[in-house]
């Protein structure tokens, strides 16, 4: 089975910092990965890597069997499917949402002078129904709840058909019940069989969804741990991620983590 992520040794450095610091890691085609750590430990700027949006400061990065360097990254771009609040900015908070959806099939952010036809139009309306957002295709975007926008992120990013899908922190700002509503989607794309290769950056386990596979936790920009979840996602590896001791549970397919507390 080809892979559609591989990393070999991937540095990034800004000035006297290293943000990814020698990171490497294959994805296959039927995976779904998430990846965990604190607030600065190089997890945006993996994605921002893997979306073909940085080239590294020293290593080999493979995007869908292309090396980055050596291939037009406009070429490889439409064919990976994004979320990030970066892109969420950008998005026309006038604009209809069946638009903000079907526009991505020129990788466009704001519909102007393109001509769709009908196969991209019962596209993005059957992209809707599948991220549960068949009901907000004519309001606009800027009128959404926080929770709505994503489900039409997520439907964005899945418009053109990608063979890679990267979701940074779909669930920041959620309340409780949107991040329950968002997991559930993720859960469902995560067991269709036909969905492409998927990672998703997150700092709570709470957010893995149920069918995702392997787990990558980062610290400091270094690998503290990557493979299998089940493997991979221990009480020990996430104290030593998030550096302090943890509890870890595992219940209906669902992960929580706490602070160990200390009994006199």
């Amino acid at each position: 089975m080809a892979a559609v992520l591989e990393f070999a040794d991937v540095t990034i450095r800004r000035g006297e910092a290293i943000l990814l610091d020698e990171i490497s890691w294959t994805v296959e085609e039927d995976e779904r990965w998430v990846v965990l750590g604190p607030n600065g430990a190089g997890k945006t700027t993996l994605l921002q890597v893997a979306s073909a949006q940085l080239h590294p400061t020293s290593g080999v990065v493979g995007i869908l069997e292309e090396v980055l360097g050596t291939v037009d990254v406009f070429e490889l771009r439409p064919r990976i499917g994004l979320t990030s609040a970066a892109l969420a900015d950008r998005l026309p908070r006038q604009e209809r949402v069946h638009d903000v959806v079907v526009s991505a099939s020129y990788g466009v952010v704001g519909r102007w002078r393109e001509a769709y036809d009908e196969l991209d139009h019962d596209r993005a309306a059957s992209l809707l129904v599948e991220v549960g957002a068949k009901h907000l295709v004519d309001r606009t975007f800027g009128t959404l709840s926080e929770g709505e926008r994503k489900r039409v992120q997520i439907a964005r990013a899945l418009m053109a058909d990608p063979e890679l899908l990267l979701l940074d922190e779909p669930a920041a700002g959620l309340d409780l019940g949107g991040r329950e509503d968002l997991v559930s989607t993720l859960s469902l794309l995560a067991y269709d069989a036909d969905s492409p290769a998927t990672v998703l950056v997150s700092h709570h386990v709470e957010e893995i969804p149920p069918g995702f596979t392997h787990a990558m936790l980062l610290r400091r920009g270094r690998v503290v741990a990557a493979g299998l979840l089940d493997h991979v996602l221990t009480e020990q590896n996430l104290s030593a991620t998030f550096g302090m001791p943890l509890v870890l549970t595992h219940e209906d397919d669902r992960w929580a983590a706490r602070r160990r507390t200390r009994h006199r």
